[in-house]
């Protein structure tokens, strides 16, 4: 399909950094009125990550969705990181509130191969929020890049055992895609199944 929001000759000319671990950042993945559709119709989300079928998603924020799922993203993504993803099940959630408690340092679960985030958040100001890619697991100071959530970047990275990253405290609305290639079938569903029922305890949370 012809592609109307991602912008895939930016990520092939965008350069991968092996230190501290594999990564790749892309500002300006997707276009300023892609951005702004997606802000304006964006679902309002409480704190945590929500798995796509525990919402209703639709116009552009649908479409860069099926986008990220097609072949041109994934054989772009496969050919940079010089990694066999294909056949490889996805996984698909959104966030769109920041906690104080978020941010911690963590590597992602080893059940990830390569986890994408792409940011939905107009010119980021604050301090906090910004994510950080660390050279260790002890020191969120101790970092080789600093990313702001804004302005439809994309950051993409190789998970590892020293795939170290996180942000520095930030409470406020932080909208983002992020989508993992797992190892297989059975650890996608044990995630998708984690977040589907901290989504479900959510509601029922706001709903008392």
């Amino acid at each position: 399909m012809a592609l109307q929001h991602i912008d895939i000759e930016k990520l092939r000319a965008a350069p991968l950094r092996s230190e501290p671990f594999a990564y790749t950042i892309v500002p300006g993945f997707i276009g300023p009125e892609s951005l702004a559709d997606i802000i304006a119709s964006y679902p309002n989300l409480k704190g945590g990550s929500y798995p796509l079928d525990s919402l209703e998603v639709s116009g552009t924020l649908a479409e860069v969705i099926a986008e990220l799922d097609g072949p041109e993203f994934e054989a772009a993504i496969a050919e940079k990181f010089a990694v066999d993803i294909a056949g490889r099940p996805k996984m698909y959630s959104l966030r769109g509130y920041c906690r104080a408690s978020d941010g911690k340092i963590h590597t992602d679960s080893k059940d990830k191969i390569i986890t994408v985030l792409l940011y939905l958040n107009e010119r980021w100001e604050h301090e906090g929020g910004k994510l950080r890619m660390l050279r260790s697991g002890t020191d969120l100071e101790d970092y080789a890049e600093e990313v702001p959530p804004d302005n439809g970047t994309l950051l993409v990275f190789k998970r590892s055992d020293n795939s170290w990253h996180g942000h520095g405290s930030f409470e406020g609305v932080r909208r983002s895609i992020q989508m993992n290639w797992m190892v297989s079938e059975g650890r996608r569903g044990f995630h998708a199944f984690r977040h589907k029922l901290s989504a479900r305890l959510k509601k029922l949370t706001t709903a008392q």
